[in-house]
């Protein structure tokens, strides 16, 4: 096999990419990334890695400022935004940096540049620059940047209109700011910023925040951020933007038609992300896309002999570890493993606000509209002892059975260490455990782990401590 031939071609390095040429690597494929920037993608580098860092900053500032609470004392309390940016940035180097000895342990081949797709022999080839690349399986794994609103005024420019990008790297701390959409990304920025002491809107097109999450756990939420102070516009819509001055002059239409107008000092525009699919040649290819993104059969394969496609450019969603999860299911079958195809049923979904949101499987409301015969637990922190000597015992876990086999149809969290919490019903999903099961399983006490447990008896009026 020539040098620039290979089994098994990744195009992109971000958690999906990585991983897939890691686990092909792992299964004897000569194997290559190719990365445009730097390892890691967006994940690492100006995602998931980086943004825990800074609202790990926020928790803290926001521990100290309530050491009374605790009978501790602090004096002169205070930050230096660049020092949290800068330790931000360092801890994305530091597992970037990682991904890259990984590479070399597996004898992964790393391309830099950017890819286009050819017509090829068993699957496309693959050009970078001046250089061309065979494989017998291509795969995929190009991300997604940051959606804009297709309207005048509402492009970002970096400077009074950021995308997350901006967002996690400011020169000052801005005193005021207003963040376009509630999901993940935008609320959790909007927790930072609020943490640390800006005054921050939220405006949401639709009629609640994290609109995904089950509405009960969303409105327990909402409560939460309005307590903080946060301004939340549900309903609402931005209009335009007029940065003609020092600040930014947000026009809204509310939900009751009016239209408000909010001045601050910066936008963010959290919007959702689109698939990166574009001037790598899928359509000459005649690479099937739908609503935005590749087409997969949920083994990564596309309708083009010998193209895979995973992680964000294969669709919702759109999360690092279902993007890692497919490109193994992917790469095993290429191997010709006796794998299941990739189903998102039991992928779960984390939000690191402030509180943590955390959920799996289907929402009340969604199981319903299945045709489900529900039985549904909830337990409040409050009346959980590890979370009243935390002193965060505002919250909510809350599961969703059915009625009549006992199947846990889905599971939503709102309160401190969630996003830990969760993987317990994730594991019990992948199993298929019924109610029974999990209400004689023992859960170490004093935990807030408890809590799942006494949700689980609720759901089926057994709960002890409620």
């Amino acid at each position: 096999m020539s040098s620039n031939a290979f089994d098994v071609i990744v195009i992109g390095g971000g958690p999906g990419g990585y991983v897939a040429a890691i686990r092909a690597a792992q299964l004897g494929f000569k194997t290559a990334v190719v990365e445009r920037d730097k390892l890691g993608g967006i994940c690492l580098n100006w995602g998931c890695i980086p943004t825990k860092a800074l609202l790990r900053s926020a928790e803290v500032y926001h521990l100290m400022q309530h050491a009374a609470d605790f009978g501790l004392s602090a004096e002169k309390i205070g930050f230096d935004i660049q020092a949290i940016v800068k330790r931000s940035r360092q801890v994305s180097s530091r597992l970037t940096g990682g991904i890259g000895m990984l590479m070399k342990k597996h004898k992964i081949t790393v391309i830099e540049g950017t890819a286009k797709l050819e017509k090829g022999g068993d699957a496309p080839k693959v050009v970078v620059g001046k250089d061309s690349y065979t494989a017998k399986h291509v795969i995929l794994a190009t991300g997604a940047r940051a959606r804009t609103i297709p309207a005048a005024g509402l492009e970002p420019d970096g400077d009074k209109i950021w995308t997350y990008r901006e967002a996690m790297v400011p020169d000052a701390m801005p005193k005021s700011l207003l963040v376009i959409g509630s999901g993940a990304i935008g609320i959790e920025f909007a927790s930072f910023y609020k943490t640390m002491g800006a005054d921050v809107t939220v405006v949401e097109m639709m009629d609640r925040v994290l609109p995904v999450e089950d509405e009960e756990i969303s409105a327990f939420a909402a409560k939460s951020f309005k307590k903080q102070g946060l301004n939340l516009m549900t309903g609402a819509q931005v209009e335009k933007l007029d940065k003609s001055g020092k600040t930014v002059k947000v026009h809204v239409k509310t939900s009751k038609g009016k239209t408000e107008i909010v001045e601050v000092e910066k936008v963010i525009m959290a919007v959702g992300i689109v698939a990166n699919i574009e001037n790598m040649g899928l359509e000459a290819l005649g690479v099937k896309i739908d609503s935005g993104h590749v087409v997969n059969d949920g083994y990564g394969r596309t309708n083009v002999k010998g193209l895979y496609a995973i992680g964000d450019v294969a669709g919702p969603p759109w999360l690092a570890h279902k993007a890692s999860h497919e490109g193994v299911v992917c790469v095993e079958k290429i191997a010709g493993q006796d794998v299941h195809a990739f189903e998102t049923g039991n992928i779960p979904g984390c939000t690191y606000c402030h509180p943590q949101v955390a959920s799996v499987g289907l929402t009340e409301a969604k199981a319903k509209e299945a045709g489900h015969d529900v039985k549904v637990g909830r337990f409040p922190f409050v009346g959980n002892g590890k979370a009243i000597a935390l002193g965060d015992d505002q919250g909510l876990v809350k599961t969703v059975f059915d009625a009549k086999t006992g199947e846990l149809l889905g599971a939503h969290m709102v309160g401190p260490e969630v996003t830990e919490m969760i993987q317990g019903y994730v594991v019990g999903r992948q199993l298929e455990t019924t109610e029974a099961e999990l209400m004689h399983t023992v859960f170490p006490h004093p935990t807030l782990s408890e809590m799942m447990h006494e949700s689980v008896l609720d759901a089926y009026g057994k709960a002890l401590h409620i």
